[in-house]
């Protein structure tokens, strides 16, 4: 079976770490190597009273993170799972810790008993099964999200600028606003860009989308503003959502009590247009002496719903939508759009979590390579110094290992692509985002679910034909390099659904034409020298068998016998981009150029017969 980027790059910081002698050194490649088998790190960023934690509470399903200005708002917040439910650790400036205890209720307390200016970070160990696999980290809240370079930026975030504090994923709250001036995207960029994130591992959440008064359903246009707001961020966002996460934290966090309950039902009671007027100003329905309800009840209905939440939760209960707290709390959950309806890959603030969550190992992987890279480059002499250029020469793109971490090509292009390093037309911007936003084939392919295997060959073929050209006029540039990545990422897409389809089922068969088509020569020392490379897989060895043997084109290309020249082409195109995977792998040379060979002649078989097509 073959190793995933985890593991590789984890039996590489153990070779690395036995073979420094310097103390400094091997603990920093040991935290890297620490850093792959620990949860993801999510951090949650944003703009003050941008409703940023109570989001926070949302994820966690507990209302831990403070929302009133407090000490605790200005300290880096890090929720981590434990046994040891509710212990505070304080990390100092100064090397130190001290420990607390959250309050009843799984509060912080407002007093951390340390001088604020002393605290590096807290740590807060909670018995959560989700925090098993992610990490959540609450950031101080920013009045401007300008940095002016990468450690200002992870200092201003995450606390310091030291390589522990770097989040490996990002959820960033912006205040909802009607439009994105170019000096916040400016902004935005320059921030995400500092951080290491990209359109693959951030987030954007607009946040308290319902605190537009003159809208009794704020969401259409909340959908369309983050669907407005992608279209501006997408080269270094991977989705933009709207929540209310009041709402959210309240349905998830801390649901509704007895009293609560109680008091929405009466409200729902009232004649729809008096109760509409006392919600047109909150202070008159809080102070209001002729509501049939105790003011410090309505108080916290304001404080826990507010406006839209108290006439969502009154609209349900007069439709007999929920009849007990339990539902009132589901109903408001769906109505926050924490969660998307059904499981779909973008959308919510669970969606993106979800996301992050499938895959965490590449972001891991990812993160670690950039730290040891960054390690690689120190300043040492002696033997460690030749430990390190052994690590550099192991991460070079060329290296078996740089192959072996294929799953990770998707987000360097799309990180070239946010820096601008690799510029692309619009028909291509949108193929490496679907690439980089979805998981299944047919969804990095733009196909509708339930895409065939034959129509997910053809679209990544003719997709991989793009991108071969772009790597072909930029060989040697940056450019040219991100694009093969994409490339290579097109080509396994073809593999796999070939692999995939039974021998003999590789595609539709067509009807006979004027007569088979002659087979093309194939010299038997190009095919003996591929088959004897253990890096070729047995799936293209026959392949290769079938090219040799043929008695016709179309059964050479693994087509059904009498298959026309018009769908000749996309077998021929698939199978050449096949054999154009080979040339990615750690073949010798003579291997090399026979792998080339085969595709030349494949492509040649397309570049004919695509013409004769339709």
């Amino acid at each position: 079976m073959t190793a995933g980027p985890v593991e590789l790059l984890r039996r590489l910081c153990e070779t690395t770490s036995a073979r420094l002698a310097g103390a400094e050194l091997r603990g920093r490649v040991e935290q890297v190597r620490a850093g792959l088998d620990a949860p993801l790190r999510v951090a949650v960023a944003g703009a003050v009273s941008s409703g940023k934690s109570t989001l926070v509470n949302a994820l966690l399903g507990l209302p831990v993170a403070p929302v009133d200005a407090g000490e605790c708002t200005f300290v880096v917040t890090q929720y981590e799972y434990g046994e040891d439910d509710g212990l505070v650790t304080a990390e100092l400036t100064d090397g130190g810790v001290a420990h607390s205890r959250l309050l009843p209720g799984h509060r912080l307390p407002a007093d951390l008993g340390v001088d604020v200016a002393r605290i590096r970070r807290l740590r807060v160990t909670l018995d959560l099964p989700s925090l098993r696999t992610v990490t959540i980290i609450d950031t101080p809240g920013m009045n401007t999200v300008t940095a002016a370079n990468e450690q200002a930026a992870r200092s201003m975030l995450f606390g310091s600028g030291e390589e522990d504090d770097r989040a490996q994923a990002m959820i960033y709250v912006l205040r909802y606003v009607q439009k994105f001036d170019d000096t916040t995207l400016a902004e935005f960029r320059g921030l995400t860009g500092a951080c290491g994130m990209s359109c693959v591992n951030t987030l954007a959440v607009l946040g308290q989308v319902d605190r537009r008064g003159d809208e009794d359903d704020p969401w259409p246009t909340a959908r369309r503003l983050a669907a407005k707001g992608y279209q501006d961020l997408r080269t270094s966002v991977f989705d933009v959502v709207p929540v209310i996460g009041l709402l959210a934290e309240t349905a998830r966090a801390c649901p509704l009590e007895a009293d609560e309950f109680k008091a929405l039902s009466r409200l729902a009671e009232l004649d729809e247009d008096d109760l509409e007027d006392y919600l047109l100003d909150l202070n008159d329905f809080r102070s209001a002496p002729d509501l049939p309800i105790p003011a410090e009840v309505r108080h916290r209905l304001v404080e826990r719903l507010h406006r839209y939440g108290i006439a969502t939760a009154v609209g349900a209960l007069r439709r007999g939508e929920a009849a007990d707290p339990a539902a009132l709390s589901a109903h408001l959950l769906e109505r926050s759009g924490y969660s998307s309806a059904g499981r779909v890959a973008t959308g919510s603030v669970a969606a993106g979590l979800a996301h992050f969550a499938r895959r965490a190992d590449q972001l891991k992987a990812l993160d670690a390579l950039t730290r040891l890279r960054r390690i690689a480059r120190s300043p040492v002499l002696g033997s460690d110094r030749s430990a390190l250029d052994a690590l550099a020469a192991q991460l070079d793109e060329d290296r078996p290992i740089a192959t072996a971490l294929g799953g990770l090509r998707i987000f360097s292009a799309a990180e070239a692509l946010g820096r601008g390093t690799l510029v692309l037309d619009e028909e291509m911007t949108a193929e490496l985002l679907r690439l980089a936003r979805h998981d299944d084939p047919a969804g990095q392919l733009g196909l509708p679910a339930g895409a065939s295997r034959e129509e997910i060959a053809a679209a990544a073929t003719a997709a991989a034909m793009r991108w071969r050209r772009l790597a072909m006029m930029s060989e040697g540039r940056t450019a040219g390099h991100r694009a093969r990545d994409v490339l290579t990422v097109l080509e396994d897409l073809v593999s796999a659904a070939l692999d995939a389809a039974p021998d003999g089922e590789r595609g539709p068969a067509g009807a006979a034409g004027d007569g088979p088509l002659p087979p093309i020569p194939v010299d038997p020392a190009v095919v003996e020298a591929l088959c004897s490379s253990p890096m070729v897989p047995a799936g293209d060895r026959r392949a290769m068998e079938l090219l040799l043997t043929g008695a016709e084109l179309a059964t050479q290309l693994g087509a059904p016998p009498g298959t026309p020249g018009a769908e000749i082409a996309g077998y021929a195109a698939a199978l050449g981009a096949r054999f154009r995977v080979l040339t990615h792998r750690p073949l010798s040379l003579r291997q090399r150029r026979a792998a080339e060979a085969l595709c030349d002649a494949c492509e040649a078989v397309w570049a004919h017969h695509h013409r004769d097509g339709p």
